[in-house]
């Protein structure tokens, strides 16, 4: 059998690495055409172009990997279908599930290997083409904001800023609620403006209210400036949230996720993308079950109902991936069940059509 598996292999990996090539290809054909008119505005070099293009090269693999593998895996059973020799070897005692074993298994590894794939080589290559093309075609992003609360990661201190400036890292119309070790009011620090220097922040033209409990007595004092360790939060938290998940590793990603809760922003969004990242790397394995199943479906024109059959179910699961993202993004259904109910649809879909596979 071992002979066998070599001799499938063989017939499939060329077949799988020119159907790379050509998605690759045309998902690079659309990227550079959908920005062409803003090249041509800002009169960007053809080398510059194609350096943005090469660092999206990462990114189209992944999004080819598992419409190629379909492809692959149903044109070479297609193949061996229209020529006999899947009937002879059925016939020969030889089951599909065994038939198909070395195409589950490379599903399973391209799965484990697209994840790490995308955290080492895809995301880095990712956010620097995102990077070199906002600035060939002078796209600017501000990252200060107004009207912001944010609390500290022991919750210990509540803040409440007018206004981040992150060109001077600076806050104006700071207010800060302190809360002991209880979480008992402690005191309320108010200040026209604060600005961070080494490890925190320095507050300038403040208030501080300070409450005693066994007096019951609130007492209101006046500084011009304090300089206290514990308002350490970076200046990071407070500005405005434009960092895109798909250009973060999965540990980053999973740190932003606790920063927006810190910060009182809703982190459905962020939260799908990060349960999406662990689905989609799993896409292969549901690709290797629903291909095995329509390789001995296609016995006439192979090639094009083989590429037919890979456009249409990619469209599928990545529509129906969209639509559920979409709806734990606005909190309809859970951002766990958004990311995990299409994998575990076309799973079920995959099985179905495997058992009912023509043998």
């Amino acid at each position: 059998m071992r002979r066998f598996d070599r001799m499938l292999l063989s017939s499939f990996v060329p077949v799988f690495v020119v159907a790379v090539l050509f998605f690759v290809l045309l998902l690079q054909l659309v990227d550079v055409f959908s920005s062409i008119w803003r090249y041509l505005a800002h009169e960007v070099p053809l080398v510059e172009i194609g350096r943005i293009a090469m660092l999206y090269t990462p990114k189209c693999v992944a999004y080819s990997l598992p419409i190629a593998f379909l492809f692959a895996v149903s044109f070479t059973l297609g193949q061996l279908y229209a020529r006999g020799e899947l009937a002879a070897i059925l016939g020969s005692g030889v089951s599909l599930y065994r038939l198909v074993t070395p195409f589950l298994a490379l599903g399973l590894v391209f799965s484990v290997a697209s994840f790490f794939f995308e955290d080492a080589i895809v995301i880095p290559s990712f956010r620097q083409r995102n990077t070199a093309w906002s600035a060939a075609v002078k796209a600017v992003t501000s990252l200060s904001q107004a009207n912001i609360t944010v609390a500290s990661p022991d919750q210990r201190e509540v803040y409440q800023v007018d206004y981040y400036n992150d060109a001077q890292r600076r806050l104006t119309g700071f207010t800060a609620i302190v809360r002991g070790s209880d979480f008992a009011f402690d005191r309320r620090v108010d200040a026209a403006w604060a600005e961070w220097i080494t490890d925190r922040w320095v507050l300038h033209d403040c208030r501080v209210f300070t409450w005693d409990p066994a007096a019951r007595v609130l007492t209101d004092t006046s500084r011009d400036t304090i300089s206290d360790p514990s308002f350490d939060e970076p200046p990071e938290t407070f500005r405005r949230l434009t960092r895109n998940v798909a250009e973060m590793g999965f540990r980053e990603a999973r740190d932003y996720v606790g920063l927006l809760r810190r910060a009182g922003f809703a982190s459905e969004e962020a939260l799908t993308d990060l349960y999406r990242k662990i689905s989609f790397a799993c896409t292969p394995l549901i690709v290797a079950l629903i291909a095995s199943s329509l390789g001995s479906a296609f016995r006439k024109n192979i090639l094009l109902m083989s590429l037919l059959a890979a456009l249409v179910v990619s469209v599928l699961y990545y529509v129906f991936q969209m639509v559920t993202g979409i709806l734990a993004k606005n909190g309809v259904i859970p951002p766990l069940a958004g990311a995990w109910v299409p994998f575990t649809l076309f799973l079920v879909l995959g099985a179905m059509l495997f058992r009912t596979a023509r043998t």
